[in-house]
Parts: C-alpha cells; sequence; structure tokens
C-alpha cells in the first residue's frame, strides 16, 4: 500500500519536462546521410518509452520502436520539410515534441567534362562512337545534355541521380566528324565541358587499275602508264602496283584520289597486273588486268618486209614454172606420132579464146584441145631488143626472134641445158 502510495507521487516527477527532435548534421547535404533522434531535457528516458518520427503529418517507418533515432542513408531535396516525433510511456501517455523545419541542401554542379570512346577520337565510319558526360561534384537529380558541333546542335537529353551518363552513336557516318561537349545542370544552372574533336574516316573503296598505252597492241619498247584509283575513301591514301605479286612502285595520295606511273615495257611485263589501296586497317585490291606484249616495232616491220619479198618470190617461181610446164607439154605432144589420122592443118584460127594479133596481151593463153591426143598452147611472144651473140644458143639465127626469145626465158628459169631441145 505504501509503495503504490509512492509511484503515485513520484509518478508526475518522473515524466519529461520536454521532447524534443535534433537533426544530424544540422544541414545537411544531398546524397549523405541524416540522422533525426527525439531527446528529453532534463533527463533521459528509460528503455520502456516507445517513439514514433513524422514528416509533414506522415509517420515515418511502420510502428512505434524503441530506439529514440531515425537513419535517413541518403537525403535528398525532396527530404526537406517539417519534422517532429512522439514518445509513448508505458502508461500510454504520449508525448509529441515541437516541429522542425529541416531543409536538405544541393550541392551545385562543378568540373563537367566529356570522355569518348575510342579515346583518341579517331574512328572508321560504321564504328561505335561513345560520348560520356561525368562531373566531379555535384548532388541531386541532374539533367545531362549533350551537343554537336561550336553553334550547340542538341543531340541528346537525360536527367537521372548519378554523376555521370553517357550517349552512343551506334554506326557513325562521315558527317558525325564534328566537335562535341556536354553539359550538366541540377538547379544551379548548366555547366559545360570543353570542347571534343571527332574524326571520322572513310574506309577506301576497292580500286580501279587502268593501263594507258599509245596502241591497241603493245611492243617492246613501248610505254604504259598505269592508274590506280579507290573512288571513295578519306585522304592520305597509299597505293602499291604489282605484276604478278611482284611490287612495282609504292606512292602516296595525301589529298586522295589516284596515283599513276609509268612503265617501260620490255618481253619480261607480259602478264597479270593489280593494285591495292589502303587508308586504315583495311587494304583493298583491284581485278588483275592481263597485258600481252608482241616484239619490237622495228622487228615485226623487218619480219612482214622480208615474208612479203619471199612470197612474191614463191609466186613468182611458180608461175614460171607453170608456164614452162605447160610449153613443154605442148611440145613433146606435138612430137608423139599420132593415134589418129592427121587432120589437115587448119587455115584459120578456130579458137575462141584468141585474139587478134594487134591485140596480143598476154605471154599465154588456155590449153586446148583440137583433136585426138594432141595439144596446142597460144604462144603470143612480143618482140625484144636485140640480144648478143653471146646469148646466142647454137642453131639459132639471129633472125629467128621468136626462138630467141623462148631461150631467154628458159635460160632464167636455168632449163636451157636440158630442156631447150625439148622445149623446141
Amino acid at each position: 500500500m505504501l509503495l503504490r502510495l509512492l509511484l503515485l507521487i513520484c509518478a508526475p516527477l518522473c515524466e519529461p519536462t520536454g521532447l524534443f527532435l535534433t537533426a544530424s548534421p544540422s544541414r545537411p547535404t544531398e546524397g549523405k546521410s541524416m540522422t533525426l533522434a527525439c531527446k528529453t531535457f532534463p533527463q533521459k528516458l528509460d528503455g520502456q518509452h516507445q517513439f514514433r518520427f513524422y514528416k509533414d503529418n506522415l509517420a515515418l517507418g511502420l510502428d512505434w520502436n524503441s530506439f529514440p533515432e531515425l537513419q535517413i542513408p541518403a537525403a535528398w531535396k525532396e527530404d526537406s520539410g517539417s519534422y517532429w516525433c512522439e514518445a509513448k510511456s508505458m502508461q500510454q501517455k504520449v508525448t509529441r515534441s515541437p516541429r522542425v523545419l529541416i531543409e536538405v541542401h544541393r550541392v551545385p554542379i562543378s568540373n563537367v567534362s566529356l570522355k569518348i570512346q575510342p579515346p583518341d577520337g579517331h574512328l572508321v565510319e560504321g564504328e561505335k562512337l561513345v560520348l560520356v558526360c561525368l562531373v566531379a561534384e555535384g548532388t541531386g537529380d541532374i539533367t545531362f545534355f549533350w551537343y554537336k558541333g561550336a553553334l550547340g546542335l542538341n543531340l541528346e537529353v537525360k536527367t537521372q541521380r548519378s554523376l555521370m551518363a553517357q550517349f552512343e552513336i551506334p554506326a557513325v557516318t562521315e558527317s558525325d566528324a564534328e566537335q562535341y561537349y556536354c553539359a550538366a545542370d541540377n538547379s544551379f544552372g548548366p555547366r559545360l565541358s570543353e570542347l571534343v574533336s571527332i574524326t571520322v574516316k572513310i574506309p577506301v573503296s576497292r580500286p580501279v587499275l587502268t593501263l594507258t598505252a599509245l596502241r591497241a597492241q603493245v611492243v617492246v619498247g613501248d610505254v604504259v602508264q598505269l592508274h590506280c584509283e579507290a573512288r571513295r575513301g578519306s585522304p592520305p591514301i597509299q597505293y602499291w602496283f604489282y605484276h604478278e605479286d611482284v611490287t612495282l612502285k609504292n606512292s602516296s595520295a595525301p589529298s586522295g584520289g589516284g596515283v599513276s606511273f609509268n612503265l617501260s615495257l620490255t618481253a619480261e611485263h607480259s602478264g597479270n597486273y593489280f593494285c591495292e589501296a589502303k587508308n586504315g586497317r583495311r587494304v583493298q585490291r583491284s581485278e588483275v588486268v592481263p597485258l600481252n606484249i608482241t616484239g619490237p616495232a622495228e622487228d615485226r616491220k623487218e619480219l612482214l618486209t622480208s615474208g612479203a619479198i619471199g612470197i612474191v618470190g614463191f609466186i613468182t617461181m611458180a608461175i614460171l614454172f607453170c608456164c614452162w610446164l605447160k610449153r613443154k607439154i605442148g611440145r613433146r605432144s606435138a612430137r608423139d606420132p599420132p593415134r589418129n589420122p592427121p587432120s589437115p592443118a587448119p587455115q584459120e584460127s578456130n579458137y575462141l579464146n584468141s585474139q587478134a594479133p594487134g591485140q596480143l596481151q598476154p605471154e599465154y593463153e588456155n590449153v586446148n584441145l583440137v583433136s585426138g591426143d594432141k595439144i596446142y598452147s597460144l604462144v603470143y611472144c612480143v618482140q625484144q631488143e636485140q640480144h648478143s651473140a653471146v646469148d646466142k644458143p647454137p642453131g639459132i639465127h639471129t633472125e629467128d626472134k621468136d626462138s630467141l626469145d623462148i631461150y631467154s626465158r628458159l635460160k632464167k628459169a636455168d632449163l636451157t641445158d636440158v630442156d631447150y631441145e625439148d622445149a623446141m
């Protein structure tokens, strides 16, 4: 009975005289942790009390807790507001602290930079370009911007709670070769990065090899111009010329386009030619161009001249031989005994292909069959100048112009010693 009386007397004295809320740190910043504590003055609350924390009339946590502190791992700008706490005793008596206004401060952005991948900024058409915007300091939601060119063509905008963000161009083209920069803002105003240059190299296309000469059929000693050109590709372009896999020459085109060189031909230069072009990691090869080379032009002229002379000589000898053979056959046929009685000698020419004496032009006419097996040939001899006595054969008088002319012709054919008599 006495104990109960003492508790009733001491109960009011044991109640806290004051309850208040504190925040640590007192000036919290975004991204940092913040601790709320419910405290009494002038004495501490015993372990039999339970606590609850509130922000803007909303309870933080699910239920009452015996621990008088609440930790917020990372405070953000939206965590700013009016806070208080409550304490409940074993007798279910609830004590409320005064409201405390807590403002979470945002750190301005500083040191914005733009990093690129690949780091050197040199890309080949079709490769991926990554633009990474970095912030050294800054809290809260940060809005990132990417710009192309000095005039600032906006490419992309992203907002995220991070100190970095990236923008990608999956496959660059020649038009993507430009200067780039980025910006970041977290409500204190945008901060800009430095300009970064990007170069995009166009791979060389398959080159075209052309061989140019003064004539269609080249010969030894001619000069042929070899020209190799890749119609597409960023300069500088390196070229190589090959003859049957053997390097003839290499040359560079600093401003793009093609290159040429002249080749003085020898007989060994016949074969296949091709060229290669390169302006980066890839090498492109042209199609194969064949080249056929004949002998020198002088040799061809001599060959044609000698061949023509030989042909003319052969034809001349063939004509002479045929003429001699026809006359010989005619003479021998005349001396052979006739198989039939001789026919009366004709008084006039009965040949349809004969000509009047004043129109004698060919030396020999067609061979004609008159009767039986006798064969006659018409021979017209043009009167030649007087032969000397040295050329006259025995038994032929100078006045016998026809016999002398026949002998001269046979002598030219080297037939006089054997066949003259037969020819007569």
